[in-house]
């Protein structure tokens, strides 16, 4: 039980993780779209999700500790999981340019703009479901009915 609880609530902790990851990415986009030769990136944020949901944590960080290193000593101790992605790992790819400028910028404030807004709306639906589902656990742990 106590682990289709954390799956579930992992989901949602993983993928707010992500977006604000991804928000980063494109802040630095439109950043940088009057800097010469820059190259917009972007990360396939589905597959950084399921990879992050998939085993739970993310290639260890250097000097992090690793699955192995946390063990289990009784069988009431709850399974150690590391939780995010870290930065470093995420698959950054470059973004096509529709009209590359002179200067070698590949930059497209509109497409960057557009899929800054849907990272922010998407980063709030995120947001709002984990809300719920934390209201939800507390409304059953307290025993009220909605009452």
């Amino acid at each position: 039980m106590l682990s289709k609880i954390s799956d579930a609530l992992n989901f949602q902790s993983q993928a707010l993780k992500l977006r604000g990851q991804r928000q980063g990415v494109l802040t630095s986009n439109i950043t940088n779209a009057d800097t010469p030769g820059y190259k917009a990136v972007d990360f396939d944020f589905a597959s950084a999700l399921k990879s992050a949901t998939e085993t739970g944590r993310t290639a260890p960080a250097a000097g992090a500790a690793t699955q192995s290193d946390l063990k289990r000593t009784d069988g009431r101790h709850i399974e150690g999981r590391r939780l995010g992605a870290d930065p470093a790992s995420l698959a950054l790819k470059f973004r096509s340019a529709v009209m590359p400028s002179i200067d070698g910028n590949t930059v497209d404030l509109e497409t960057e703009r557009a899929q800054f807004a849907e990272n922010a709306l998407k980063y709030e639906a995120s947001l709002r479901a984990l809300n719920g589902q934390l209201r939800t656990l507390q409304s059953a742990m307290s025993g009220n009915n909605g009452q």
